[in-house]
């Protein structure tokens, strides 16, 4: 059975394990190796993740009979502000791909959100991530590219993109 639930604080390290695992499958046809290093240290090491957490970044994983397969990570984009969310992570198993894991990740967030006022959910991508075509199927639109100095010489090449409620 299929289950999303809210991840716990002592589940986070569950969710570093499967940052890791999905971006060094994912990531090095996209990027280089270094920079992944770079990012997954840079957003998902115990005080980064203790820093979303404390920035009221709510993680979600999504289960196969308990086996973790997949996380999310959601806010409001401005804190008082309900009306448009950001979606920071969205990443399942490249195995498990096809399943509809992503669906009800992203089903999960509109059900919590749209009571609290949301009236669009947004999103960065990498350009070259072929999970642009998951979103832009679940709805979501190119607002606009955008180049990130994240540091260390590396850049985020995105697209950010909005999913509107109303």
């Amino acid at each position: 059975m299929i289950s999303v639930e809210k991840a716990a604080p002592s589940e986070l390290a569950v969710v570093q394990k499967l940052a890791t695992t999905i971006w060094n499958i994912v990531y090095p046809p996209i990027i280089s190796r270094e920079q992944i290093d770079y990012m997954l240290e840079m957003m998902y090491s115990d005080s980064a993740l203790e820093k979303q957490t404390s920035q009221q970044h709510q993680f979600l994983l999504v289960k196969e009979n308990e086996e973790p397969l997949g996380f999310a990570s959601y806010s409001p984009k401005e804190p008082g502000n309900g009306s448009v969310f950001r979606l920071h992570k969205l990443y399942v198993l490249p195995d498990q791909h096809g399943k509809g894991l992503g669906k009800k990740l992203l089903a999960y967030i509109k059900n919590e959100i749209t009571p609290l006022g949301a009236k669009a959910l947004e999103l960065n991508v990498n350009k070259k991530n072929p999970a642009v075509g998951f979103y832009q199927k679940m709805g979501f639109a190119v607002d606009r590219e955008m180049i990130l100095d994240i540091g260390n010489g590396y850049v985020m090449d995105d697209y950010v993109m909005t999913l509107h409620y109303q």
